[in-house]
């Protein structure tokens, strides 16, 4: 058996500050690009497919402030539907996420924008030199190529390593006239990742070796697609032997809290932000009082809720920095759970790095036909 998953968790700090060096690095042509690009006008879609387009969940809510009109759009819709989601007569940047930039959807929703948008613009945010999102930006002046450290392009089944670099590359995109300055947080997201792997590593694993039948992660705002990303690792990396969902806080009230039985680990990744950290507590409060037993409960904070009468197996805090889940810090809450699915894999008797007995997932999708 391999260790590519194990490796591809446990190098994402190592990573995020190799990326940091790499895009410093590149801090010029990178801004030359993006003032040349992106106006008040411009259509900012962030896409990928699967978790590729986790990310751009995850950064739709805290990007708002540096691109005003910034969607989240799946290549999966795109590829079907490009026509009614893109704006002919706007000009469009297409920031497209890729781990290995061969994914069908990748490569048709760049030449569908390019048609049925007059002034495009892409930036390729992808891990594998190789892929052909990376040679199709060869020599293309409307392209940036953001091609992130060569470990990034996890050779396991589950991305992750290659989600949180990307996560971390566009954020840092954002902020490209003035990353010098970020250098301090990014570097305390580093440190919270570490920490979680060094403190909490053991306790996740004793947790994923419980019997379990169904996950829910929970997160607001930006955490919210950190905990759409948490829930398929955990259900890939089973092979579906665990199901799982995730929601917001409070849209988890509206009909699917129904899922959780004695037979539920439920996660809870938690602002800092006492405005919305109040509703947090609220649903946490209730779930516990109207489902007594929950199988698992996991905390995941930097500021600790105070939560009394609620029995929890597990908190995890993240312990750099006062605001420790806000832009560059929602990253390490992704590191949970890749960690509760790696070793619930192990846990059902799976390989981590190919997990999918039953064949119906493969590292790069298989079986789509493009149609014209």
């Amino acid at each position: 058996m391999n260790n590519f998953t194990f490796n591809e968790i446990h190098q994402q700090p190592a990573m995020w500050r190799k990326e940091l060096q790499a895009m410093l690095a590149a801090k010029a042509e990178i801004s030359a690009f993006m003032h040349k690009y992106l106006t008040n006008d411009t259509d900012v879609v962030l896409t990928g497919a699967g978790t590729s387009a986790f990310i751009g969940d995850a950064l739709c809510p805290i990007m708002r402030g540096m691109w005003r009109n910034v969607r989240s759009v799946p290549t999966t819709d795109l590829v079907t539907h490009a026509e009614y989601l893109l704006d002919a007569e706007r000009p469009l940047l297409l920031i497209s996420f890729a781990r290995s930039g061969n994914s069908p959807e990748s490569v048709a929703a760049v030449n569908l924008a390019n048609k049925v948008c007059k002034n495009v613009a892409h930036v390729y945010i992808t891990c594998n030199k190789d892929g052909k999102l990376a040679q199709q930006a060869q020599g293309k002046g409307n392209i940036l190529l953001l091609q992130l450290p060569e470990e990034t392009d996890d050779k396991s089944l589950a991305m992750t390593s290659s989600f949180s670099t990307m996560l971390l590359t566009c954020m840092m995109l954002g902020r490209i006239d003035v990353l010098e300055q970020d250098a301090e947080k990014i570097e305390k997201a580093a440190k919270n990742a570490e920490a979680v792997i060094a403190n909490y590593e053991d306790p996740l694993k004793e947790i994923a070796s419980r019997k379990f039948e169904r996950g829910v992660f929970l997160g607001s705002g930006a955490l919210k697609g950190i905990a759409e990303e948490c829930h398929l690792k955990l259900q890939e990396l089973t092979d579906g032997a665990v199901v799982c969902k995730f929601d917001s806080f409070l849209g988890f009230r509206h009909g699917p809290k129904a899922v959780v039985n004695d037979k539920s680990l439920v996660v809870y990744l938690m602002t800092d932000q006492e405005s919305v950290q109040r509703y947090e507590r609220d649903l946490i409060k209730q779930v516990d009082a109207n489902n007594k037993p929950v199988a698992q409960v996991i905390v995941i904070a930097g500021k600790i809720p105070e939560l009394p009468s609620v029995k929890s197996d597990l908190i995890v805090q993240m312990p750099y920095g006062k605001e420790t889940n806000e832009f560059y810090g929602i990253a390490p809450f992704v590191v949970v759970g890749q960690l509760l699915g790696f070793y619930a894999s192990k846990a059902h008797g799976l390989n981590p790095d190919a997990p999918s007995v039953s064949g119906n997932i493969h590292r790069v999708v298989e079986g789509v036909t493009i149609y014209e």
